[in-house]
């Protein structure tokens, strides 16, 4: 099958088109079509997975003895183990339901098509195959109605989330419930998902809630342990957690290790491999434990290792000649793999025209359209596979014949086999309908089928199965339904690969193994949805429990991820960038280098002094969104190095322009703002300011050297130490600002609203301190600006914000190639990178926006222009 018909349709259907920001098509002075238009998206926050040196951090190393950091080590360990657990019983409780629902609905439909098969009632039997899937279907809206942030399968939130970005909601109470008991009803409900992608995003946030020891929606669970409680812990315990998830789906904690590796995980050190090992087996073992004793009343045998399992591949012990692969077969395992990408690619091409499509017409609509979308994909599914099995299906005999080489097999069919799997479904005595033996099994029980029944399939019933499962799968994947996509691309897969197998059997007389066929047609198909490679390559190895699959399964995987590189990226990728996450890959390309962090900086600069009056940082949070500011002091020491005349001669002079126009426009936001504090002393102190500050700017001559040659106006004792004077020229006003340290929003927040400040009359030394437990106690919600009771504040008190303030963050000189800053920001897991030139002088910074592909593609190409 060609990706979209030919090589030129796929090149059109298929590749990612070039998108541009709205600032690099005004720097082009292009427009874009409607096809291309910047979807509705959402500003994200970083994560700030940099540690914060300060005193309060400080005083607890110090605290910190050689026992107790084995004891907090050892905390570490327990949680690692607890949270291993609790993946595992949440994979039970999922199986355990998802089981009790498929059966109960399975077996009343069975007997219903059973009986009507003779009476001709057969749409009373649709009529109550569609009154069970769309009331679980319902259900499972609903929940992600609750909590929107809960649909899909989550992998690309949590990898997002490892990367360091802030997605609201994705490891909360309310989004674990609503994905584990959502997942439970969608895969009841008949839809072509899996539940492998929310077990993933499950045990992430299992992994991110369980070190708090605190909870937001129960305030009663609040214990006073604060050490686990920042990003940079938080995000390790999440990778651990979703490896975890990995491990409990399949039965493969390596595979779950090297998955957070791999796929999820953008930070990593050897320290946390053995803590996720350790994690994932915990989750395997406790799920084995618990579905073993439940499946089959053994309690302590081991028998189920995950929720998804392969089964073992093996030759009759009779059958001398049968061998799983040989040498030959791997040049058909790189063909399939070759057709495995471009089945993926074109399966990601149609999925990201849905989900812009979504995106466009179906989100900014009343919420309970979504839920009719998803009623409509569990109707539309559940007509097709109930008419499909009935007009479609082949009747095929219970017991079948093989001759492969002269040498006849019989296949006979058990009869627990033939109770629990096989359909009968609208065929005569002894005869089983083979298109409903797929689609009237739960999904994993179909995929063991493929792998395992020898002759039980013919071509054109894989045929249509397959067209039928990849249109469905690709239009279900993205409605408002918890969803996972690994079930369904082994499941589609595999018919693909049975597919292969049966013509090389049929056509060409092969003696070959139709099972290692299903399972390589099974992978080459998810490697080219997912392109993953080493972490997918251990997991089917540890599913099937056969190392010997290894170098096929390898050589798929790589082949099939070239192949669908070349069209476009995964299906996770895909949607991460449809949503505007910045997401940092892992380097940037060499081109990017001809651009410096003086190029991708943002110059303008909202700053507070060491020392600052209430008033002011009131002001500064309420104006503006920023979530750190630079802490700085007014360089007067060496004022005849920085001046000569009215010409400003600092080192950095081309930011010099920027940067006092910024300050300038800064302070005139402050005093607008402070008109509507309580204090009536401040409320008019601006305004006699204003008319001098705002000088005739739109005359044609140079903005900075009007502003240098005009007297003015004093702000309000912004740095009480060293208050402006009134005879001040705007050149004095405006020294370079010597850089000491950055401190965050919330922090000042917590500084505000806990009182943390002293009078004008007193020292520093009298301010009130907090401690760490105190600082970190609101974490990850801290209060608002909007929430402080402005009332209650005494305007003219001073902030000391040294203590609290990061003083040795990473910064990075003006001069600075983009692709040091890159590696340094996405390493570090930083959230603001300062650039302060050679004289310890603040002139910008730079955030995870600045080092975004598409922002850097733009700034490049102004630098061509520029040139």
């Amino acid at each position: 099958m060609a990706c979209c018909g030919n090589c030129l349709c796929c090149h059109c259907c298929c590749r990612d088109e070039e998108t541009r920001t709205p600032e690099e098509l005004t720097i082009l002075g292009e427009t874009q079509d409607e096809e291309d238009e910047i979807l509705p998206r959402k500003d994200y926050e970083s994560l700030d997975y940099d540690r914060c040196i300060n005193e309060p951090y400080v005083e607890v190393l110090e605290e910190m003895n050689n026992k107790r950091a084995k004891k907090y080590e050892a905390v570490r360990w327990m949680l690692v183990f607890a949270i291993g657990v609790s993946v595992g019983l949440v994979g039970v409780f999922v199986d355990f339901f998802v089981r009790l629902f498929t059966q109960l609905k399975f077996n009343l439909v069975g007997k219903s098509v059973e009986e009507c098969s003779e009476k001709g009632c057969l749409a009373l039997s649709l009529l109550e195959l569609l009154a069970f899937n769309m009331m679980f279907i319902f259900i499972a809206s609903v929940l992600v109605l609750i909590e929107p942030v809960a649909a899909g399968s989550g992998i690309p939130e949590i990898k997002s989330y490892l990367n360091g970005v802030k997605i609201p909601g994705i490891v909360r109470l309310r989004t674990f419930v609503c994905k584990a008991i959502g997942v439970l009803f969608t895969v009841s409900g008949g839809l072509f998902v899996g539940k492998e992608g929310p077990m993933i995003h499950s045990g992430a946030i299992v992994g991110a809630g369980l070190p708090q020891f605190q909870s937001i929606t129960f305030k009663k669970i609040n214990f006073d342990f604060p050490y686990f409680r920042s990003d940079r812990d938080k995000r390790d315990f999440v990778s651990a957690g979703a490896a975890a998830g990995v491990a409990a789906a399949f039965g493969a904690p390596i595979g779950g290790t090297l998955f957070s590796l791999e796929e999820g995980s953008s930070f990593w050190n050897q320290a946390l491999t053995w803590k996720v090992l350790f994690c994932s087996m915990s989750a395997t073992f406790t799920l084995n434990f618990f579905r073993s004793g439940i499946n089959y009343n053994k309690w302590g045998s081991f028998q189920l290792p995950g929720l998804l399992n392969f089964g073992e591949f093996k030759c009759s012990d009779g059958d001398k000649k049968c061998h799983l692969w040989t040498a030959v077969d791997l040049a058909f395992f790189v063909l399939m793999g070759v057709a495995g990408g471009l089945l993926g690619a074109f399966f990601n091409c149609i999925n990201k025209r849905l989900a812009k499509y979504r995106m466009r017409h179906v989100h900014p609509k009343a919420k309970f359209v979504r839920v009719l979308e998803s009623l409509l994909v569990a109707m539309v599914t559940t007509v097709v596979i109930f008419v499909a099995s009935m007009t479609l299906g082949e009747c095929r005999d219970l017991a079948s014949t093989i001759t492969n080489n002269n040498t006849t097999a019989l296949v006979s069919l058990n009869e627990d086999v033939i109770n629990s799997t096989i359909r009968q479904f609208f065929c005569p005595n002894k005869t089983y309908n083979d298109m409903a033996t797929l689609f009237f099994n739960p999904q994993e029980v179909a995929i063991h089928q493929l792998f395992h029944q020898d002759g039980t399939f013919s071509p054109v019933t894989l045929i249509v199965f397959f067209v039928l499962y990849f249109l469905l799968a690709c239009w279900t994947y993205g409605v408002s339904v918890p969803s996972g996509l690994f079930v369904p691309s082994l499941l589609c897969g595999a018919a693909f690969g049975r597919l292969v197998a049966n013509l090389l059997k049929i056509n060409l007389g092969m003696d070959i193994y139709s099972g290692t066929f299903a399972l390589i047609g099974a992978a080459a198909f998810l490697g080219g949805v997912v392109r993953m490679t080493i972490s997918l390559t251990v997991i089917l190895i540890e599913s099937t429990n056969e190392i010997t699959y290894g170098l096929p399964i390898m050589i798929t995987l790589m082949v099939a991820k070239w192949t669908g590189d070349f069209f476009n990226k995964g299906i996770y990728d895909i949607h991460i960038h449809l949503r505007g996450v910045p997401l940092l890959e892992w380097e940037t390309e060499v081109e990017m280098d001809k651009l410096t962090a003086s190029d991708i900086m943002e110059p303008n600069l909202t700053y507070v002094y060491p020392h600052t009056r209430i008033q002011s940082l009131v002001s500064i949070l309420r104006t503006t969104v920023y979530h750190a500011f630079p802490v700085v002091t007014e360089n007067r020491d060496n004022e005849r190095e920085f001046m000569k005349g009215n010409i400003l001669i600092s080192n950095n002079i081309r930011f010099k322009k920027a940067s006092v126009l910024t300050r300038a426009g800064e302070q005139r936001r402050r005093c607008q703002s402070m008109k509507s504090y309580p204090s009536s002393e401040l409320r008019n102190v601006c305004d006699d300011q204003l008319a001098a500050v705002v000088p005739a700017m739109e005359e044609g001559q140079d903005m900075l050297q009007q502003m240098l040659e005009r007297r003015h106006a004093p702000y309000p004792n912004l740095y009480p130490d060293q208050s402006p004077s009134e005879e001040w020229t705007m050149e004095e006003r405006f020294r370079p600002l010597t850089f000491h340290g950055i401190i965050l929003r919330s922090q000042l927040v917590n500084l505000l609203i806990r009182g943390v400040c002293y009078a004008e009359n007193q020292s520093s030394a009298t301010q009130p301190r907090l401690s760490y437990a105190e600082m970190t106690e609101d974490y990850p919600r801290f209060p608002d600006i909007h929430d402080l009771d402005l009332a209650l504040l005494n305007p003219r008190m001073i902030v000391d914000v040294t203590s609290y303030m990061n003083p040795s963050p990473y910064t990075v000189s003006p001069n600075t190639h983009v692709s040091q800053v890159f590696n340094l920001f996405r390493t570090m897991g930083l959230r603001h990178l300062p650039v302060v030139n050679a004289v310890g002088e603040i002139v910008g910074i730079i955030t995870r926006h600045n080092l975004t592909h598409e922002f850097l593609l733009g700034k490049l190409r102004q630098h061509y222009i520029t040139i």
